[in-house]
């Protein structure tokens, strides 16, 4: 398999069982080695007090987005730590879009950039996640690639 071909699988793995990026409405529109575009529509129970979408909600777009970026190479990585700076409101109805790319990888650590826009891609957030590769656990188990025929 290609680098391509793993960063599919392991999105397809890890799809099946996030259920947090599904309660939400999240999309995925991309999936590269080190790179993910993912999306999301603002509903009504997403919106705070103040009638705008809550941080916490931009914060979980961008860092679903983070992790099948950093987990592309099918080794299991987790964050280590992220910053988020929210420079605009989302509102009700906005189809918001995150895109991860991977800044740094060497050895265990990453670190990856995640900008948040809407539909008039007007900027809503830029986030910076910090990973840690799991040692020997891939995200899934791939076939063996087949012995040449002599």
């Amino acid at each position: 398999m290609n680098a391509q071909q793993i960063a599919e699988a392991v999105l397809d793995a890890m799809t099946a069982n996030d259920r947090a990026s599904k309660a939400l409405g999240m999309e995925v529109l991309h999936i590269a080695p080190g790179a993910a575009t993912v999306v999301m529509t603002v509903r009504e129970n997403m919106l705070n007090g103040f009638d705008i979408c809550h941080g916490g909600v931009v914060s979980t777009l961008a860092d679903s987005a983070f992790a099948f970026a950093c987990n592309s190479h099918n080794e299991l990585t987790v964050a280590s730590g992220f910053s988020i700076d929210i420079v605009a409101p989302s509102r009700l109805g906005d189809r918001l879009k995150a895109v991860a790319q991977e800044v740094s990888l060497a050895g265990r650590t990453g670190v990856y950039d995640i900008t948040v826009t809407n539909q008039n891609d007007e900027l809503i957030a830029v986030f910076r996640g910090k990973s840690y590769r799991i040692k020997g656990k891939p995200v899934v188990l791939l076939p063996m690639p087949a012995e040449p025929a002599v």
